[in-house]
């Protein structure tokens, strides 16, 4: 395993109009090249912004960033607008949350993809068309030249999913990041597009950041997981690792809320509360005010990210004082 993109003690403060707010806290996060890297929170837990961060897509004026985002050898928090421009699309993809929002509705289809060629490669017109169109009916799009001369509002959302996706992976970047790339699609093209995310990932040794709420969807497209809490980095690990075996308590606690077949008739199990403000300022772990085994040391000293029990798995790592284990000693071989 070799490291492509290496996030360590990020930090993101951002002016509003209600005061400076804290949505992304000491995270450390690594993606390793061809894997599928899973972050999984609640909503407004900071992974969208932990994305747009890595590609510098906030208004520098109004944002503070702390630590580093090294990605080949940069820190690409260290860079220049200008140079940025050539890490977007050429060597980091992006599949943004909703389609609509991303695309321009006054140019056509396949001159948003083509864009990629001309801009990166500097392909005459012709060569970037004829590679857009192969691009098209890569991601299933067809007939393409009829939709290359087609404007965004004659496509369906789970087509114009598959234009961003297109868009994405134009250029051959190592990493794509997915922020949400189904939430917005019924259940039957949200298989049809995780299916065409997991075929591009094989045929193009891509690594992808995959941002979802949907731990179904982490279950079955990602190689390592990540949980995100009130912008801290709560457990990483390999996805069965943390699924079948959650150290963090809050790990712990939303994946026993999600419902199962045989809980038929039974009340839905949730987590009491509601998470932190991102005004807010805590000493100690921010799932504290909800868990149910909360200590004092839980309130005043906040848990670093480490491996709690490398039996569980050498790359599991989780912040917790008090980590639930799961397994007897005589199993793990203690």
């Amino acid at each position: 395993m070799s490291a492509l993109l290496e996030i360590s003690g990020l930090s993101v403060e951002i002016m509003t109009t209600r005061g400076l707010i804290n949505p992304v806290r000491e995270v450390d996060l690594t993606i390793e090249k061809g894997m599928a890297h899973g972050l999984v929170g609640e909503s407004g837990c900071g992974k969208s912004v932990t994305a747009r961060t890595i590609l510098g897509l906030h208004e520098r004026r109004l944002v503070r960033v702390k630590g580093k985002v090294m990605f080949e050898g940069k820190d690409l928090l260290s860079l220049s607008e200008k140079e940025m421009e050539k890490i977007r699309g050429r060597r980091i993809g992006m599949i943004f949350q909703d389609p609509v929002a991303a695309l321009n509705p006054l140019f056509k289809i396949g001159d948003q993809i083509a864009e990629v060629f001309t801009r990166h490669f500097g392909d005459s017109r012709a060569a970037a068309k004829k590679k857009t169109l192969e691009l098209l009916e890569r991601v299933g799009i067809m007939p393409a030249e009829a939709r290359y001369n087609q404007y965004p509002f004659e496509f369906s959302g789970g087509m114009l999913q598959r234009v961003v996706i297109a868009i994405a992976i134009a250029a051959g970047p190592p990493l794509v990041i997915a922020d949400e790339p189904t939430t917005a699609l019924d259940v039957t093209i949200q298989a049809q597009i995780l299916d065409l995310l997991q075929e591009l990932q094989r045929e193009l040794g891509l690594a992808i950041l995959l941002i979802t709420h949907n731990f179904g969807i982490v279950s079955e497209m990602c190689d390592v997981v990540s949980v995100m809490y009130a912008g801290m980095i709560m457990e990483t690990g390999n996805k069965n690792d943390v699924l079948l075996n959650p150290l963090n308590r809050y790990s712990k606690a939303l994946i026993d809320s999600i419902p199962s077949r045989g809980a038929a008739g039974q009340a839905m199990r949730t987590i009491p509360g509601t998470p932190p403000e991102l005004f807010d300022h805590y000493e100690g772990c921010p799932f504290a005010p909800r868990c149910e085994t909360t200590m004092g040391i839980c309130r005043s000293k906040r848990p670093q990210l480490e491996a709690l029990a490398p039996a569980y798995g050498e790359r599991h790592f989780a912040a917790c004082h008090l980590p639930t284990f799961t397994f007897e000693k005589e199993a793990i071989g203690d």
